[in-house]
């Protein structure tokens, strides 16, 4: 009697948090799981300790993509297995699985799974959430499978059916949910030259990044005009950072002999600059070596980190619109309009301050994650501050300081790779929440510049 009464009273705890910590719980028990079962024999050749395993599974979850030990080398076919399995956990999000679950098995999906499954999705609101979690499921198991297909033609010649089907299905899943988790230490470094590579892995983790919501959105109105605001400033946002990152890219690093100026051939050169272009925005794969970029591209790929992906999406950072909204803000300023236009719509004071909200926190983490993490560390500033943006923005791209880091140093990566996962969710949840004003204070001026 006396245990069910304590299992009673816990569960009446868990069911009294607010959907935004029941949210994080539900992230937090998935990573420490996923550390549990890769620390065990038959996951890891035995060089894997349990702090370095509960830094995988983090990475995983969050998808991430930094790793301390090799994912392809220290770890078995089932710890590889269970790394696909955390990716897929935590890019597509854990209240979609759930909320499937319940819904195929006949079981009504409550007030509070419906809370949950909104912070989970980004949404305001909830309507059409489990039509959504329907898209989310059948468009992403579509994109892998067919992205599994096309990268068999690459790596079964190579390595065989067993192996080379694995090393496909992996990388679909990894691409699809921007982890950037390689099976090969070089991550996709072998392939720079390949044509196939250097497409059907860009296009799934542009595909994941672009947004749930878009992807929707794109799937029923089919024209440009019937398109939701969100899903303009998404496409649009997106087309102009690849297009100008491909091109400073390779204007950039085209006669550095460490990555474009090695490459034989102009046709090498572009496919490798645009997988370097778009790969920053959360995908953490790298054909080149990133640590051999000259200090102006690193630059521009820490900015392209931070920016991140779409809403809804799997991938990190501000996010896309978040970034666009800024810019129409800084835009309206200096016209001296007091509202924000884009595409036909405008855009109101309250969107403006949730972005402001989003971006000071965000700069904030950063930041302090920096302050801790330069402690300690010894190496590169430029590598350390790549490494928390990294972090950060979910990505996994890296400059070699992963590894160098102490326990204190890994321990904060981890609290920032999750804050950037989970972190924005939960913001959104206060920005989300109205509160009425009882008392109004006479205005005020203060000089600003």
């Amino acid at each position: 009697m006396a245990l069910i009464g304590m299992r009673s009273r816990l569960l009446d705890r868990v069911v009294r948090l607010s959907p935004p910590m029941l949210l994080v719980a539900l992230y937090l028990c998935v990573i420490v799981l996923g550390a549990g079962l890769l620390a065990l024999p038959i996951s890891q050749s035995g060089g894997v300790g349990l702090y370095d395993a509960l830094f995988t599974s983090t990475s995983a979850v969050t998808v991430t993509g930094l790793v301390v030990v090799s994912t392809g080398q220290d770890f078995t076919f089932f710890g590889q297995l269970v790394i696909a399995l955390l990716i897929q956990f935590g890019g597509l999000g854990l209240m979609t699985f759930a909320v499937f679950v319940l819904s195929a098995i006949g079981v009504k999906v409550g007030l509070g799974q419906r809370l949950v499954l909104r912070e989970d999705l980004n949404q305001s609101s909830f309507g059409d959430l489990l039509r959504l979690v329907r898209v989310i499921l059948v468009v992403s198991l579509s994109c892998e499978a067919l992205g599994a297909l096309l990268l068999m033609t690459v790596f079964v010649p190579e390595m065989g059916w067993a192996q080379g089907g694995w090393y496909a299905v992996f990388h679909a899943v990894s691409a699809f949910n921007n982890a950037g988790f390689g099976l090969d230490d070089g991550s996709l470094m072998p392939w720079v030259g390949n044509p196939v590579i250097n497409l059907v892995i860009p296009l799934l983790f542009i595909l994941g990044g672009l947004g749930f919501v878009v992807l929707a959105d794109l799937y029923e109105a089919r024209r440009w005009r019937a398109l939701t605001l969100h899903s303009k400033i998404m496409l649009y946002g997106t087309l102009c950072l690849i297009l100008a990152a491909w091109a400073l890219f390779a204007a950039l690093e085209w006669r550095n002999p460490a990555t474009l100026g090695g490459l034989e051939g102009t046709g090498a050169k572009i496919l490798a600059s645009w997988f370097q272009a778009v790969t920053p925005r959360t995908a953490g794969f790298n054909t080149l070596d990133t640590a051999g970029m000259e200090n102006a591209t690193t630059l521009m790929t820490m900015t392209l980190m931070l920016v991140g992906g779409g809403s809804t999406s799997t991938a990190g950072g501000i996010k896309v619109t978040t970034a666009i909204v800024l810019v129409l803000a800084t835009i309206a300023f200096f016209r001296k309009s007091t509202e924000l236009h884009a595409f036909g719509r405008s855009l109101g004071l309250e969107e403006v301050m949730k972005v402001l909200a989003l971006t000071t926190v965000s700069i904030l983490i950063v930041f302090l994650a920096l302050f801790l993490v330069s402690i300690t560390y010894e190496g590169s500033f430029i590598s350390l501050a790549f490494e928390v943006v990294s972090a950060f923005g979910t990505v996994g791209l890296s400059l070699g300081a992963t590894g160098e880091l102490d326990a204190l140093g890994r321990a904060v990566i981890m609290v920032v790779m999750f804050l950037g996962r989970v972190g924005p969710l939960t913001l959104g949840f206060f920005l989300a929440t109205h509160s009425a004003v009882r008392v109004r204070y006479p205005k005020g001026r203060i000089y600003l510049g």
